[in-house]
């Protein structure tokens, strides 16, 4: 019996130092862990601390294995599973180019107000929409401006945080 493959949204506190990225990602090289999207930035300058989110794959033994062996390396500071800990909210940023003309550009037009994105940059020929949501969202706008004249994609990665009042936490002892 196969154990099925699934995503895994997991935050990572971490030292914001210089180095401690590259030490993230070697784990997951290393060890042939997928990454399909990763997004870092500066969370608490009083601390110096950097919130890496990682949407990841995996059985569940790898996914529990990732985990580990983050919560092992010196800069890390919290780990924290979203998709297992309970609801939480993810969203990323993309900057889509579509380069069209007539009947296409008003369709690309109509389909990027349904689906909230606004145009940050236009030419006669050309319109850069900035779209953000779930990636799944995401994936859907892009499939649809593909026959309109997609161009180029930009995409920034999930950032998620878990929903409701539970807070992730540094353990005080590691700061």
């Amino acid at each position: 019996m196969t154990e099925t493959i699934q995503n895994s949204v997991i935050s990572v506190l971490i030292e914001d130092e210089s180095g401690a990225l590259a030490r993230v990602v070697g784990l997951f090289s290393g060890r042939g862990y997928n990454i399909e999207s990763l997004t870092v930035a500066l969370v608490d300058a009083e601390r110096s601390l950097s919130r890496i989110t990682v949407l990841t794959s995996g059985t569940p033994q790898v996914i529990e294995q990732i985990k580990a062996q983050l919560k092992r390396l010196i800069p890390v500071h919290a780990v924290c599973d979203l998709t297992e800990e309970g609801p939480y909210v993810g969203r990323e940023l993309a900057l889509v180019k579509v380069v069209s003309r007539g009947e296409n550009r008003t369709e690309g037009l109509r389909i990027a107000d349904s689906f909230r994105a606004r145009p940050v940059d236009t030419t006669a020929t050309s319109f850069v929409f900035e779209l953000t949501g779930s990636p799944s969202k995401i994936d859907a706008f892009i499939e649809l401006m593909r026959p309109l004249g997609l161009a180029e994609v930009s995409r920034t990665g999930i950032a998620a945080i878990g929903r409701g009042p539970s807070v992730f936490h540094v353990n005080e002892e590691h700061v």
